[in-house]
Parts: structure tokens; C-alpha cells; sequence
């Protein structure tokens, strides 16, 4: 499969068994770009953490609720999209994890972890309802290379 031409589009219900699901797609996804196993783990870990969040604080685990996932390659990047069906929230007011008062509290890590594995997140609000979470990762070029030919 061309790396131009990966694109995957999964919903699931509001459960977290289904995180699973997901990162097995997506590491499939991945391996057909041919990227470095930590860069592929690293790109796993953030698109989990964006379902757990979407699972958790978009929806509220409720299972009348869809997450919607979106993968594909665009201009030498990664992109990745997670829509929850929730009613939003502030990015700017989730407490940072690294400070004294927080380091003992579980809230906030997973955008701190999405944030360090990618080189992009981005957060936006659909009129209607839900965050879509907007993740990037730069292919290094040799992902986008077509592969080395075959010799008889």
C-alpha cells in the first residue's frame, strides 16, 4: 500500500475494550508505512489516549455515544482525528500534570503524553457537540520512499 494512500475511518462504541481494537488498526496502519517501531508505539500511545479521553470525558462512557476515528497520510504527515459526541471542554483549563499539586492526581496526563508523542495536537469544537482531536506526526522521508526494489 502506498503511504499516500492509507486511510482508515473506524467508529466505535463508548467502551474502553475497544481502545484495543483501535491501536491494533492503527499499528497496522503504521506498519505499512514502514516507520521505526518506537515512532510507530509512540503514535499508538497518543491515539489511545485521545480514544480513553474521548471514551471518558467526551462521552462520558455513555453507549448511545460513537467515537469516531480518522487515519491517513496527508503532505508527509500522519493524521489522525478522534470525535467524541460529548459537549466539549477548555484545553487551557486542564491542570498541568507536572505541577506539586498534581502529580499525584490522574487527570491530565493523557493530553501531556499525546502532546509529547506527536508533533501536533490540536483541539476543535463541532457547533453541534463533540471535540474532534486532531493529531500529527511528520513521516521521516525514507517512510514515503517507495521500497527498494526486488533483484532476481
Amino acid at each position: 500500500m502506498a503511504a499516500q494512500n492509507s486511510q482508515v475511518h473506524l467508529v466505535i462504541g463508548s467502551h474502553f475494550e475497544d481502545i484495543e481494537l483501535v491501536q491494533i488498526v492503527v499499528e497496522e496502519s503504521l506498519r505499512k508505512l514502514e516507520l521505526d517501531d518506537e515512532v510507530a508505539h509512540s503514535i499508538s500511545l497518543a491515539v489511545g489516549e485521545a480514544v480513553a479521553n474521548a471514551i471518558k470525558h467526551g462521552n462520558r462512557q455513555n453507549p448511545e455515544k460513537r467515537v469516531e476515528i480518522d487515519f491517513g497520510v496527508d503532505d508527509n504527515e500522519v493524521v489522525i482525528e478522534v470525535t467524541d459526541q460529548g459537549r466539549g471542554f477548555d484545553p487551557d483549563n486542564v491542570d498541568d500534570p507536572l505541577v506539586a499539586d498534581n502529580l499525584l492526581r490522574p487527570n491530565g496526563r493523557g493530553i501531556l503524553f499525546m502532546t509529547n508523542f506527536m508533533d501536533h495536537i490540536d483541539f476543535s469544537f463541532k457547533q453541534e457537540g463533540g471535540t474532534v482531536v486532531t493529531l500529527r506526526k511528520r513521516l521521516p522521508s525514507a517512510a514515503m520512499a517507495p521500497g527498494p526494489s526486488e533483484e532476481n
